[in-house]
């Protein structure tokens, strides 16, 4: 279990040019499993998983680890940002500015480069791979690093079923294996596929939250029940 854990929000608020984005929001991660954060178009859902990852600055209230190592948790966007250098050397990358040796480095690439995929696309720019490739790599970027948890805002929202279905199969390896997750998404199979435990917003607050499986079935509010049905909910 990683020492970093658990990560603690007390009345934490967001308020950009004089109005409220997020909170007052009072929550508490623990060290296991996958998170998945849901609501409507402009809850706060990108908002909170900035927060929790330290790259949102709040209006107020405490954001807490039990013990904080920024190089332990990494972010993944969900339009994937790749560098001008082929895909070998953007996985390297992050490894460079660690100044991990070169063979550490090249055995961890060639492991990430086979575990995505893209073993012979290893030379190849990085910004002629599709999509999907695109998010694999940067998925791969992050991990590389092997980070405590790894926050992901919505990767699979304008990709295909062949590489959503790839993306995921990776994420439940890597939760499987112990890194903790915390993703945002709109795509509700999605969330019944990753969770393990659900975070509803809603008008920038957390509205509900529980153990996935609970709430999938039995919402205890009239509002995540209407988000479920694929109601509008505001």
């Amino acid at each position: 279990m990683s020492a970093q854990f658990p990560l603690t929000l007390n009345n934490v608020l967001v308020r950009r040019q004089g109005k409220t984005v997020l909170g007052p929001v009072d929550h508490v991660l623990n060290a296991k499993g996958a998170t998945i954060i849901i609501g409507p178009n402009g809850s706060g859902k990108t908002t909170l998983l900035r927060v929790m990852h330290g790259i949102e600055r709040t209006t107020g209230g405490q954001v807490t680890w039990a013990q904080d190592d920024p190089a332990k948790h990494a972010f993944v966007f969900q339009t994937p940002i790749v560098m001008r250098r082929s895909v070998a050397k953007n996985l390297a990358y992050p490894l460079e500015l660690l100044r991990v040796s070169k063979d550490e480095i090249a055995a961890s690439v060639d492991h990430w480069l086979a575990r995505i995929g893209l073993e012979r696309s290893r030379n190849s720019p990085a910004t002629r791979l599709s999509g999907g490739e695109r998010q694999k790599l940067a998925i791969a970027r992050a991990l590389i690093r092997q980070p405590d948890v790894l926050f992901l805002d919505e990767p699979c929202a304008s990709l295909d079923g062949h590489a959503t279905r790839e993306i995921e199969h990776l994420l439940k390896e890597v939760a499987s294996a112990g890194t903790r997750l915390v993703m945002a998404t709109h795509d509700m199979g999605q969330a019944r596929r990753l969770a393990n435990d659900l975070v509803f917003l809603l008008d920038g607050k957390i509205h509900e939250t529980g153990s996935a499986d609970a709430l999938f079935a039995a919402p205890a509010t009239a509002e995540l029940a209407a988000f479920l049905r694929g109601d509008i909910v505001t």
